[in-house]
């Protein structure tokens, strides 16, 4: 009864058009003063050590190098290296684009900057070589959710923050080895799936470029490809943790863009600074309302009493899996992927681990479900930013994505089912 009064306040408050951040932090104030003797004190503690943790800082640096590199001229040269290396191709200049995005995502973190930056420069070059604006749309609006999956990953540091405190939850480093393969895998996918409809509709092709070509683009792109090597093998190296990484990479990144390359003034700075700490702060309110909401559950027993309940009727792994699927992406209609994250990964997490499934294969299914949601209606974030980039309507952008989003279901239904596509490399470089 309690878990039925939480979520119908929590959903009546959202319906209202009320901020997820605030309708979370109204839900538990509202049950905690008028149905539960749980002290005030206690909530005001729970508010400042529950975003009290060093690993959280990872994301105002992720967000401001991945705001540096948007800025800096980094994807331009990453789109001209993709280019060079597969422009000749049926469809070179959305493969192109399947590419550079997934170079991006690799140094961002975010897909709806993976969108702005590829976008913004790769969508006027393809209307202008006479692709229809339907077939760019679609591939950046779908590539550009690699942002999230690819390491580094603003959400995977969201669902690691979310878990926190369970005996099993995985460590940061282990969930961004676990997204490379992944990954490569729906890069490839969606890259295969632009060249199958390149060539059935006959669309141009670019010509071969020169090896000399092709070194001098991988020159121009190299200090942008080279901050991927910095984070990852600054992880797993040793040298430093990846809250240590994402600093290192805000720094490498704002020396990039105004001193290497040169495509930022100084006095540009601020404004991405000013940019950062907006989003950054945006984010960290929702996630101390969402620490807030997971108290609030975990005090009521309700993931518990969840767990308990799914045993009881003998669900068996296959099944749970398949309703943890289309939960999360009936959840993607309303919510943005932070909020989905860090509202039900604290509830289905403890579920997950009484049905033996791997926290890490885990929370790669979440993230997957994550990156669809963000390509459809209503509420898909990569649709609004590729329309404001396109000038094209929602209702026309969700038909020109459709192709590569049933790619992307596919991809979720494999690795839902097949949890070597998460794990085999981690535990090939014996970090599980």
């Amino acid at each position: 009864m309690n878990g039925a009064i939480i979520f119908g306040l929590l959903i009546t408050l959202m319906l209202t058009g009320m901020p997820i951040s605030i309708a979370l932090g109204l839900t538990v104030l509202s049950f905690l003063f008028f149905l539960t003797q749980v002290p005030i004190d206690a909530v005001a503690l729970k508010l400042f050590t529950g975003i009290e943790k060093f690993e959280i800082m990872a994301i105002p640096f992720f967000i401001l190098a991945g705001n540096f590199l948007t800025h800096g001229g980094v994807a331009r040269r990453m789109i001209n290296f993709a280019t060079s290396m597969v422009g000749h191709w049926h469809g070179g200049l959305g493969l192109a684009g399947v590419m550079a995005c997934a170079l991006f995502a690799a140094v961002s973190g975010s897909s709806p900057a993976t969108v702005v930056a590829i976008g913004s420069i790769i969508l006027p070059a393809m209307v202008k070589q006479g692709f229809p604006k339907r077939f760019g749309a679609g591939i950046v609006t779908t590539s550009g959710a690699l942002g999230i999956l690819i390491p580094p990953s603003i959400v995977m540091v969201m669902y690691c923050v979310a878990v926190t405190g369970h005996p099993q939850a995985p460590s940061i480093g282990q969930m961004f080895l676990a997204g490379v393969v992944p990954g490569l895998m729906m890069a490839t996918m969606l890259g295969i799936t632009t060249w199958t409809r390149a060539r059935r509709n006959g669309y141009p092709r670019m010509p071969r470029a020169t090896f000399g070509e092709r070194w001098a683009a991988f020159r121009e792109s190299f200090w942008g490809l080279l901050l991927i090597v910095v984070v990852m093998g600054g992880i797993y190296s040793g040298v430093f943790t990846p809250t240590e990484a994402a600093a290192m990479a805000a720094v490498y990144a704002f020396v990039v863009a105004v001193f290497v390359y040169k495509d930022m003034t100084l006095r540009q700075v601020p404004k991405v600074l000013l940019d950062s700490a907006s989003m950054s702060a945006m984010l960290l309110y929702i996630i101390t309302n969402a620490v807030l909401f997971s108290f609030l559950m975990t005090s009521e027993q309700i993931p518990q009493t969840m767990a308990a309940w799914i045993i009881e009727q003998q669900m068996g792994v296959w099944v749970f899996l398949l309703v943890v699927n289309i939960v999360l992406l009936a959840a993607g209609n309303f919510m943005e992927p932070s909020s989905i994250v860090l509202i039900l990964a604290p509830i289905l997490f403890p579920v997950a681990m009484k049905l033996g499934i791997d926290p890490v294969h885990f929370g790669i299914l979440i993230i997957v479900n994550m990156e669809v949601g963000m390509c459809h209606p209503p509420v898909g974030l990569n649709l609004y930013v590729a329309s404001g980039i396109t000038k094209m309507g929602i209702t026309e952008l969700t038909v020109a994505v459709w192709p590569w989003l049933l790619t992307m279901l596919v991809f979720l239904a494999m690795v839902t089912y097949i949890p070597a596509i998460s794990l085999w490399f981690p535990r090939l470089i014996g970090v599980m």
